[in-house]
């Protein structure tokens, strides 16, 4: 009897763990099914028009946000992903940028130059705008998630730090992989 006891608490724990990993939620669940994860950055930039209406996840680090008409657009230098969807911090990895949009009114301060961000995104196309001394064709997403990373240095990666999620409002604090907060449309 106490051995059966004993082997229901193991098999409970195990069960129960893997929910308190430090992992945050960077792609909500109701998102998940939806993101094209075939679709990689460089055919992205490579075609914009051609997968417009596709969700893709893509990351980098904030250029510069700025409220613009009809909400706010985060210019981001694409970096490659890790295993928890978080940007690397790699820049020569960089395929380029890209502009990301939120239909809402976002302050830019709550989106500091230089953080990483993991963006759940629905392909709008491309749009040209200047960059220096020249024209740059930017692949264009509308956010429906945007999880903006606590930031830390690489030997800090796995470290446990506090953050919070927000998607369509306050849904709880986060802890670990680098904390953050998620910005989302409720989608």
């Amino acid at each position: 009897m106490l051995v059966v006891r004993l082997l229901q608490s193991v098999l409970a724990a195990v069960v129960i763990l893997p929910g308190c990993t430090s992992s945050p939620n960077v792609i909500p669940q109701s998102l998940e099914r939806q993101v094209d994860k075939s679709l990689s950055f460089n055919q992205l930039q490579e075609s914009p028009d051609s997968y417009k209406g596709r969700m893709v996840v893509i990351g980098g680090e904030v250029l510069k946000a700025k409220r613009i008409q009809d909400g706010t657009q985060v210019e981001v230098l694409q970096l490659p992903l890790d295993d928890s969807h978080k940007p690397t911090t790699q820049r020569t990895g960089s395929q380029g940028r890209f502009l990301a949009r939120h239909a809402s009114s976002l302050d830019p301060a709550t989106i500091p130059v230089n953080s990483p961000v993991t963006i759940v995104g629905e392909v709008t196309g491309a749009t040209t705008q200047r960059l220096d001394e020249s024209e740059y064709r930017y692949p264009t997403v509308d956010i429906k998630h945007l999880h903006v990373w606590k930031p830390n240095s690489e030997n800090e990666r796995g470290a446990s730090t506090s953050g919070w999620d927000f998607f369509g409002g306050i849904f709880g604090g986060g802890s670990g992989g680098g904390g953050g907060v998620g910005i989302g449309t409720g989608y």
